[in-house]
């Protein structure tokens, strides 16, 4: 009997919640469990899913489809109820699924799905469940065989534990699959054939086993499955080595730069007996620039955009990981990292318009209302562009992965009524709240004529350097996170991933004041942009690591995965380069108000 309108709809809200919560469905002997069909699509291309029902399988007269939440959605779910019948704690031998008679189109279309190496995924009580569409064969060289095989029979196997499900999945163990001719124009071992199609008959069988293992640690059963290969594995001695190379690193810079700086004082204030003012007699180095330093840099509104934007994404990325220890992403839940950034980003646009609004203000920005919709739109209007390309290109392929419209006017919805009003409200109270810049010495009306730099203080060597270093903290840590974003992995270690994502931003900084310092110790007070630029490079260097990854760590092809990836990783390096720049900056305003400061009052 199936339930319509309002009730349904309150008992979908019920198992939302129960799901949520980790609270355990109790099913009693004979209820019903359902097994919803979700997607296929190519082992290698994560991303390129396709509903289950696109190929020629069998299906209910009606399809009825569950309804999935936002994460889900994002994740290219789409799943719908199947014929499969199966009860709790229930043994079924070899049932009877359905009966096909399939076209030679529909035979050509399944062996170029198995051919693909096509898999599908069914879903049963939350719990994924993984399979290949049919059985390929490469033997010989001469003669070459090339055999192509349908499943036809599906053994489940699922684990109880009480009233509540623990883990399933299927196997074709001791099934014999059923093979598929080119054309479809011959018989088949026992399966009929006639007239330029193919009969086949579908099965299942349906095994509980008791399982000792709980609810509340299901998911660990889940983790130690292996349908996809394991390439996670405890990294703890990789971690440890970039970590003693971090604090060398860091320790190194620091004793330097403390030294350095010491003789400087020493040196600059063995005569000072006026202020600052009085410091650019006769002598060279970063103290002779003290009246330019501080001299507000050409295009104000976009920096303050660029630090804002990176305030946020800070803001996220810290919160996200927190969520993340806290255990508030398990593998059972279906998008909840995608549902939870979407929702983090829209909630911390206040943080970017208050940080970019507050120091446009304090460097006597005017055009502040600009500002505000230059920092609204500086990450958004990327995003919405790669991702109409991304989406357009999986609407042409039939991709799950191309969101209903429905769901992008929600994400629009969500910009409007809320990311960008919070941008708005955050831009008023920075603007209002906004300080003086507190600059420890006067800029004076003509700007001093910078000297010819060498060659290794050029931005571009700068941001090499500035770069590669923190690149270099990260790239054990940034391979397991694209085996987990771009493959099939559930990403666990979320402590190392807090460790990792510290020595990032405490290499970018170290990096930032020591190349800042060298450039003014060159008499060149041009640094703004310079230190957002130097490590903010971080992003180029994890985008040419996404295109070796691409190359020689996946067997990702085609057009519409390589869209995808190549367009996300795009903005993954915006998002560091974004990052990394507010941090870098912060540091060396920080660092130079410190030591021009220190300088004033001996």
């Amino acid at each position: 009997m199936q339930m319509k309108g309002e009730p349904m709809m309150v008992l979908h809200s019920v198992l939302i919640l129960f799901s949520f919560l980790g609270w355990a469905l109790g099913y009693k002997q004979g209820d019903n469990v359902t097994l919803y069909v979700n997607k296929v699509g190519p082992y290698h291309n994560p991303q390129e899913t396709y509903h289950y029902y696109t190929l020629p399988v069998c299906r209910p007269e009606k399809v009825h489809h569950k309804s999935l939440s936002l994460g889900e959605v994002l994740d290219g779910d789409r799943m719908a109820e199947s014929l499969y019948y199966i009860r709790f704690r229930e043994n079924v031998e070899k049932k009877a699924l359905c009966q096909l008679t399939l076209s030679e189109k529909q035979v050509d279309e399944l062996r170029e799905a198995i051919e693909e190496l096509y898999y599908f995924e069914f879903v049963l009580d939350d719990i994924p469940i993984w399979g290949f569409v049919g059985y390929i064969e490469e033997s010989g060289f001469l003669p070459h065989s090339h055999k192509v095989g349908l499943w036809t029979h599906l053994d489940f196997n699922i684990e109880y534990n009480g009233d509540s499900v623990i883990f399933a999945n299927v196997s074709v163990k001791d099934v014999k699959p059923v093979p598929l001719e080119e054309g479809a124009g011959a018989a088949v071992g026992g399966v009929g054939v006639g007239g330029g199609s193919l009969t086949v008959t579908h099965t299942y069988s349906v095994h509980w086993f008791e399982s000792s293992l709980p609810y509340s640690r299901r998911a660990e059963r889940l983790r130690d499955y292996s349908f996809f290969p394991k390439t996670l594995e405890i990294h703890w001695l990789s971690i440890i080595n970039s970590l003693v190379l971090v604090v060398l690193l860091l320790g190194f810079v620091i004793i330097i730069l403390m030294r350095v700086l010491k003789n400087d004082f020493a040196r600059y204030n063995v005569e000072e007996e006026g202020g600052c003012d009085d410091l650019d007699q006769g002598d060279n180095g970063w103290k002779i620039i003290h009246t330019d330093v501080f001299r507000f840099p050409p295009f104000k509104s976009l920096l303050c955009a660029v630090l804002g934007v990176g305030a946020q994404f800070l803001t996220l990325a810290t919160a996200i990981i927190l969520m993340a220890l806290l255990g508030m992403f398990n593998v059972h839940r279906h998008g909840a990292i995608n549902s939870a950034a979407i929702v983090l980003y829209a909630l911390t646009s206040c943080v970017s318009g208050y940080v970019s609004c507050s120091f446009y203000t304090q460097i006597n920005g005017q055009r502040w209302v600009w500002n505000i919709i230059l920092t609204s739109s500086l990450f958004s209007a990327p995003l919405f562009f790669t991702w109409s390309v991304v989406n357009s290109v999986h609407w042409w392929s039939g991709s799950t992965q191309a969101l209903p419209a429905t769901t992008v006017l929600l994400l629009l919805g969500a910009w409007l009524l809320v990311g960008f009003p919070l941008t708005i409200i955050g831009g008023i109270v920075g603007k209002n709240r906004a300080g003086s810049f507190q600059a420890p010495c006067r800029t004076r009306n003509i700007p001093r004529q910078i000297p010819a730099q060498p060659w290794y203080k050029h931005t571009i060597v700068h941001m090499a350097i500035g770069g590669f270093l923190p690149f270099s903290a990260i790239s054990v840590e940034l391979y397991y996170i694209f085996a987990t974003v771009w493959g099939r992995e559930h990403y666990t270690l979320y402590g190392i991933l807090l460790c990792v994502f510290a020595i990032l931003l405490s290499v970018g900084a170290c990096i930032s004041v020591a190349l800042t310092y060298f450039l003014l110790s060159g008499e060149d007070y041009q640094w703004w942009w310079r230190s957002v630029l130097s490590t903010g490079s971080t992003g180029i260097f994890i985008f040419v690591y996404s295109v070796f990854y691409y190359r020689n760590r996946s067997s990702m092809s085609g057009l519409v995965q390589s869209t995808e990836f190549f367009g996300y990783s795009l903005l993954t390096a915006m998002v560091f380069s974004l990052m990394l720049g507010s941090v870098s900056f912060w540091s060396s305003l920080a660092f130079i108000r410190y030591i021009y400061r220190s300088l004033k009052m001996d």
